[in-house]
């Protein structure tokens, strides 16, 4: 807890206020941010300026439902590269972010190299991607894939206990 607390020790409570308001509900108004915080628009208006200039917020997007887009395959691949120099791991970074189908990606201290979290129609429409995209990218070695039954919960956190 204490390295949360180094986080964010630059935010006062009006600023950890404005990121937890705004990951449960990113669509709110200047002026319902506002109230919802505590302060007046214009001081909102300019802390949220602030964190978006400083690179508190990057951005916002819809969260798009997965099963009415029937996408509700999951699978989360161990990756195992043949080279882990830096000109190989830039190689494999730079093809994998060119899968659309991988939802995340992220290099592991451990016994692979790195998580895929791949997302798919179904497990065929998964296996094609595995053999055709996954499988022959520079550097790969091997795979091996845990197919998610159900998922309990997505996504961060945004009760805002991150943010106190």
């Amino acid at each position: 807890m204490a390295a949360e607390t180094d986080i964010f020790s630059e935010l006062d409570q009006f600023d950890r206020k404005i990121l937890a308001a705004l990951a449960e509900e990113g669509r709110l108004s200047i002026t319902d941010l506002a109230a919802r915080v505590g302060l007046s628009k214009t001081p909102c208006q300019i802390r949220f300026k602030r964190l978006i200039s400083e690179g508190y917020i990057e951005g916002f997007k819809a969260i798009l439902n997965p099963s009415k887009m029937q996408l509700d395959h999951i699978a989360f691949v161990e990756v195992k590269l043949s080279d882990t120099r830096e000109d190989a791991l830039k190689s494999f970074n730079d093809a994998i972010k060119k899968i659309s189908e991988v939802e995340e990606c992220h290099m592991i201290a451990g016994r692979f190299d790195y998580l895929l979290k791949i997302r798919t129609r179904d497990i065929g429409r998964y296996r094609r991607v595995l053999g055709e995209r996954i499988s022959t990218l520079p550097h790969v070695a091997s795979t091996s894939t845990n197919v998610a039954m159900e998922t309990i919960k997505e996504g961060w956190d945004k009760s805002g206990s991150s943010f106190s």
